[in-house]
Formats: structure tokens, sequence, C-alpha cells
């Protein structure tokens, strides 16, 4: 080990074979393959000079390293990766200084990082950690790729804690097994965050992924992953990746299938900033209504979200005070009533993907309002409008008045199902032009059986029935015959009858012309 040190190569005592190699089965090693921690440590902290024109570096194969690995504060200068080893006891590194650290395909009991500092890159793919990982507050120069890695929660029922983790490019936590919380509060991440194929299970009291503050310089994927059994080797259980690494691969390859991004317990996002997109597709989200989980969105901005997932059954999705540029959605994604919450969500633009008619985003509306709210109504009226929809818009706003009407007292109540059946609100005012139509064929048709008699017989005009309800219908127009004629009895109360209902329809009917003009 020390003689390849010098020179920069392996120090490789694998087996060649893929049982007697696999670090994670239950048959103990040869002494021949044991390496003490402390002399790893030694090597690493205070190892010989590199032999001459090489560059030292600490390259592990099929190693059992026995001890505490304890580096903590140490300032390591080569380059280090253990591939395939087993350590029998916990690698204790914080405060730690790393050009960069490789830990593939490792056997760990539980790996201690806080403030841990890498100038490159933190490699921890297809390890198996059996109680926890802590990076809380470390620093990565470069990336951080956990694929694949399996983690079992800590006596605090966390699998990966990395609150205040700062990663100046890519995270890549993709087809990975937690089993405890993965907790990421206030981390930063300088490119993307991809969480495809993961399954996040969250311990008894915790939550699967607990996230709030967080900062994605890129998209959070909470995606699917395209795997398969037969690439990673018989002793890869969770599957390997297909060729070019995961993504959105439209034409996957034979022997491939997609491993949807799973959440078994509450996730919380709130306050995140995504500078480019979350994306949600074919997600699932296994939520409990009993212990009150959430998918919380709360005050997350974004310019896009893709909400393209599977329909949680159960516990609810908040989005309250979230502000996205473009909503990308489908209906069937949304949960019913009393799942959704959506007080103070800002959107400027509606991206269905698939049939998502006016019906369907009216139930979306009222599942978010358990009781009735105007904004989420008006904030839907408003996008709509914005792009060209104003039939749209105004069935929308019509949906309002009617839930709204559903809180008033019995005579407003009364009222408003009399405004609604006649002019619908004033939303459609080409209804209240056929009102106005009917009544003044049958003023028309009453006057024309009576001949008043004029106030004045020397000013009074010629009586025309037609014309005279015309003019007690249409209000500010003088045609010429209102106020000559004396109007006794029934027929005064039907004249006033006429003047009332004409201001109301002719006020409805300029609202409609004024509202059709500015968006002209």
């Amino acid at each position: 080990m020390w003689r390849a040190f010098r020179v920069g190569t392996w120090c490789d005592l694998a087996e060649e074979h893929p049982v007697l190699d696999d670090p994670f089965a239950p048959r103990p090693w040869p002494e021949g393959r044991r390496v003490r921690a402390e002399v790893v440590a030694r090597l690493l902290l205070s190892g010989p000079p590199a032999q001459a024109g090489r560059v030292p570096a600490l390259k592990l194969r099929g190693v059992v390293v026995t001890g505490t690995l304890d580096l903590a504060g140490g300032h390591i200068g080569p380059y280090v990766e253990f591939r395939r080893c087993r350590f029998e006891e916990e690698v204790v590194l914080p405060e730690s200084r790393f050009k960069t650290l490789r830990m593939v395909g490792c056997a760990i009991p539980r790996l201690e990082g806080a403030r841990l500092h890498t100038e490159g890159d933190l490699h921890l793919p297809r390890c198996r950690v059996d109680r926890g990982v802590r990076l809380t507050d470390a620093q990565i120069g470069t990336d951080l790729l956990i694929s694949q890695i399996h983690a079992e929660p800590d006596r605090r029922g966390r699998a990966i804690v990395a609150d205040g983790l700062s990663v100046a490019q890519d995270l890549q936590a993709e087809l990975i097994e937690t089993y405890g919380e993965f907790s990421l509060r206030g981390a930063k991440v300088g490119g993307s965050l991809s969480l495809r194929g993961s399954r996040l299970r969250g311990a008894e009291g915790r939550r699967a992924l607990n996230a709030p503050q967080l900062s994605v310089e890129r998209t959070l994927y909470m995606t699917y992953a395209w795997v398969s059994d037969s690439v990673g080797g018989p002793g890869d259980s969770l599957g390997g990746t297909p060729p070019y690494g995961l993504g959105d691969v439209h034409t996957p390859m034979r022997g491939t299938r997609m491993r949807a991004f799973e959440c078994h317990g509450a996730v919380r996002l709130d306050d995140g900033r995504f500078q480019d997109a979350v994306d949600l597709r074919h997600a699932r989200f296994l939520l409990s209504s009993a212990r009150k989980e959430e998918l919380s969105m709360r005050r997350i901005v974004t310019p896009e979200l893709r909400f393209i997932c599977e329909r949680p059954e159960e516990g609810r999705v908040v989005l309250n005070g979230a502000k996205v540029v473009t909503l990308v959605d489908q209906a069937v994604s949304w949960p019913g009533p009393g799942g959704l919450a959506l007080s103070g969500f800002v959107y400027e633009n509606l991206v269905p993907y698939g049939p998502f008619p006016l019906s369907r985003r009216l139930e979306w509306v009222a599942a978010a309002t358990p009781e009735y709210g105007p904004e989420p109504y008006e904030r839907l009226a408003t996008v709509l409008r914005a792009s060209g929809e104003d039939a749209d818009a105004r069935e929308v706003l019509l949906a309002k008045q009617r839930r709204r009407r559903e809180t008033l007292p019995l005579a407003a109540k009364l009222w408003g199902y009399l405004q609604d059946w006649t002019v619908a609100y004033g939303y459609r005012p080409g209804r209240a032009m056929v009102w106005m139509a009917v009544l003044w064929a049958a003023g028309a048709l009453a006057f024309s059986w009576y001949e008043p008699v004029p106030i004045k017989d020397d000013e009074a005009p010629h009586w025309n029935g037609a014309l005279y309800t015309l003019d007690l219908l249409l209000p500010v127009i003088n045609l010429g015959q209102e106020g000559y004629w004396r109007m006794p009895g029934g027929w005064q109360w039907l004249s006033a009858g006429l003047v009332l209902v004409g201001w109301i329809l002719a006020t409805t009917v300029a609202a409609g012309a004024s509202r059709l003009l500015r968006r002209s």
C-alpha cells in the first residue's frame, strides 16, 4: 500500500470474483485483505514523498479497513479513492480538508463529515451506510455524487444530514435508497439537484425529505430514471444505469425499465429558491393523512413548476405563498377537496400537460378552497385573460360569484340567484340584451292596447307604444315619448318597473361592452 501510494497506483486486493469481492455480503474476508485504519490515517496525514516524476495517491480496492478511520481536522493533499472496500467502524472526517475523495461501492457503518471541505469532488456512489451520513455545513468544491447510496437511519431517525451543505456544481442523488430523513435545510447547490428514481422513506416522526430554504441554481429533479438489473452486475441489487447516464431518455435501451421517484413520508421544500425549475414528472408521494403529512412547497420561488406527478391519495399538497412564472400540470395530478392549499399562490402562465378543461380547472380551485376565498379565482381569471381566454376568464369570475353566494344570508342569496338567472352577474351581457328585447316586445304589445291621456294636449307627441317602451327601458337616451302621458294605476307601476329593469340591464350591457373595449 505504501509503495503504491508513492507512485499513485492501485493497491488491489480483490480476488476478481463477484461473490468473494462483494463488500455487502456476510462472508468474512481473509486476513490478507485487512488494513489498520491508523496506518491509513498515518499514510494520508504524514506519508512518504512521491517518487520522482509521480503524483502520490491512495487508491485501495477490495480492502477491509479495521478500526475507526479518524481524519478529523486533517489536511489531506493526495487524491483518495476507496473502491468496493469494507470499513469495520465509522469513518470520522469532521473539519478535514481533501482535494478529492471518492468512496465507491463501500460498506460503511457510519460517515461523520460535518464541516468537511473538498477542493474537488466528493463521491459516495453505491455505498451502504448502516447508521447514517452526516455532512452538516460541508463545502464541496465541485460535484457531490451520492447516486445509488443505501443509507439506514442514525439513532435520531436521520439517514443523510446535510444541513447547510454547499456544493459548487451538481448534487447527484439518483436511485438512492434512504430509510430515514434526508435533511438538506439551508443547503446551496450551484448546479442541479437530481433525485431521479430515488426512494426516500421517512422514519417514525421524521419527514422523508426535509429541505426548507434550499437554494438550487438550476433545476430540482424529482422524476423517473431508466434502470437495468444487468448493467450493475450480480451484486448490484439497486440496478445499474444505461449508458450516457440518467435523464430524459425517450428511447431507452432494451432491457431497461422506468423507476419513478418515490417518497414515503412528508416532503418540506418551504422557502426554496430554484432558478430554472422544479420537475416532479411521474413522481409518487405516499403521504399519510393520519400523520398529517404534506408535500409542502410554501413560498418557493421558481420560473417553472412541472406538477406532472401521480395524484397523492392521502395527505396534502401545499403551495401557499409560492411564486411560479409557468405552471405545467395535468388534471389527474392534483388531489381532491381537502388535499390542496393554494392561498397566495401566484403563477403567470398555465401550460396544461394533456386535457385540462375549464370545468376541471374550476374543480381544482374549489378543492383548494374548502372555505370560500376570492383570491384563487381572481388569479386564475387574470392568467386566462392574459393568455387571451376572455370567455374562460368570465366563466371563472362567474363561478367565484356563485361560490360567494353560498356564504351570504338568505335575502342576499335570493338576490344572487335572481342576478345569476337573469344576467349571470353581468358576465354574460348577451343575456341582458335578450331580456331587453323580450321586455321591449312585451311592453310594446301591452301599450299597443292602451291610449293614454296627455298631460298637455298641445305638447304631447303622437302616441307610439313601442317607442314609449323603448324610452322607458333605455336610460339617459330620450326618444321623445316619456314624460308626456298620464299613466294611472297599474300602467304607472308597469312604467316604473320597466324603468328600473332597464337601468339594471343597460348597466350590465354597458359593463360588458366596456370590458370588451378594454381588451381590444
